[in-house]
């Protein structure tokens, strides 16, 4: 009877095993997004997709003033597929190649502008490490502005702010939004 009563308990997710699907809406209140943009919320609009690998959920608010508009993304493992990847593994895959470059980079000035180059004859900016937010995280600066990446335990977030704000403002703004949502992890 006890065996019986203790394989029925709910495990609780660790930092590898999988979570309930989080709906991206629910990490950041239309209240936290007026305050950061200066502009009410007139509509949060959340979406989801999945393949083989990853669940990805999308909650895109909608601002009085369009431009200052935010989106947040999660992705997760995709725990209905036998394929389902650990989102930590696509994490280093696609942030650990910038990982040695950063370590290349300091204290060599020749290097790093080497290194600058290379990234933009490949047609992009190399994204900035951004400390003091998630278990690591990263800025990706684009036209459009950017979107900051924050790994927390076996998920990550894509928060992106509009507004015709500076980069370094952006980055601000997105990284106490990732606070808040980080918090309702």
């Amino acid at each position: 009877m006890l065996l019986a009563f203790t394989s029925c308990q709910k495990a609780k997710p660790t930092a590898t095993s999988p979570r309930a699907n989080i709906d991206a809406c629910s990490l950041i209140t239309n209240d936290e997004v007026q305050k950061i943009e200066e502009s009410a919320v007139k509509d949060a609009k959340s979406s989801e997709g999945s393949d083989d690998s990853f669940r990805i959920g999308q909650c895109f608010y909608t601002t009085e003033v369009f431009n200052k508009s935010v989106s947040v993304a999660i992705t997760q493992r995709n725990s209905a597929s036998e394929k389902g990847r650990d989102p930590k593994e696509f994490w280093k895959e696609t942030f650990g190649r910038y990982e040695g470059q950063l370590a290349k980079r300091d204290g060599d000035e020749e290097k790093k502008k080497s290194l600058e180059e290379q990234e933009e004859d490949r047609g992009g900016t190399p994204p900035k490490k951004i400390a003091g937010v998630g278990d690591d995280a990263w800025w990706s600066a684009n036209r459009m502005g950017g979107a900051l990446y924050v790994l927390k335990d076996n998920v990550f977030i894509r928060i992106s702010v509009g507004g015709p704000d500076k980069e370094e403002s952006r980055i601000d703004k997105s990284k106490a939004l990732a606070a808040k949502a980080l918090s309702r992890l």
